[in-house]
């Protein structure tokens, strides 16, 4: 986890933590979101029994525009454009159909995408906004969580926001004093919640 600057995970039992560590690890890689945490640390008490995940994220990339995936060529009554990412494909058709009509866009292969008749400016065109990397950030890192936490832990709290997040599980109603955990987890990471 190279990627991360700080990565704990603290449990009474020392094989706990490895295999905890591990799983974290997978779980954040097969999400893809590695990239998005800068800290973590993981608090497991099966006595309690509680899991406790807190971190921060780093600064999230900018909003996803045309021009970053893709090249707006002009020709005579038409645009074509070169997709390099077909990760925004989807999202940015949906928006050219919404914005300029199905009559006037085609696709004719999974790389390119003519629109016909269009009066945008090719640089206009380049800086429409296609997607927001932070919008589904939170639902995705409540859903890696969820997996990561023990079997059973069905009661949950969430916080996320000022680029920080945490989430708390347990199997039991949780306790009054959480926050206060929670704190001391981010106090061990450096962090003043």
């Amino acid at each position: 986890m190279l990627a991360v600057e700080y990565f704990e995970v603290e449990c009474r039992e020392a094989k706990g933590a490895e295999y905890y560590k591990q799983i974290t690890n997978d779980v954040l890689l097969d999400h893809n979101l590695l990239k998005v945490i800068d800290r973590l640390h993981i608090f497991i008490d099966p006595e309690v029994p509680v899991f406790v995940a807190c971190g921060t994220l780093k600064k999230i990339t900018s909003l996803i525009r045309v021009r970053d995936f893709a090249n707006v060529n002009p020709q005579e009554g038409k645009m074509t454009l070169v997709i390099s990412e077909e990760a925004y494909l989807a999202p940015m058709l949906k928006i050219f159909w919404e914005r300029f009509g199905k009559e006037h866009v085609e696709q004719p292969d999974r790389f390119t995408v003519i629109l016909y008749d269009v009066k945008e400016d090719p640089k206009v065109i380049e800086e429409i906004v296609v997607a927001d990397p932070s919008e589904n950030l939170f639902k995705d890192l409540i859903y890696a969580f969820k997996c990561i936490a023990p079997e059973g832990f069905r009661l949950r709290k969430e916080k996320f926001g000022n680029g920080r997040f945490s989430f708390v599980a347990s199997e039991n109603t949780l306790a009054e004093d959480i926050d206060t955990l929670v704190a001391q987890k981010f106090a061990l990471m450096g962090v003043t919640p």
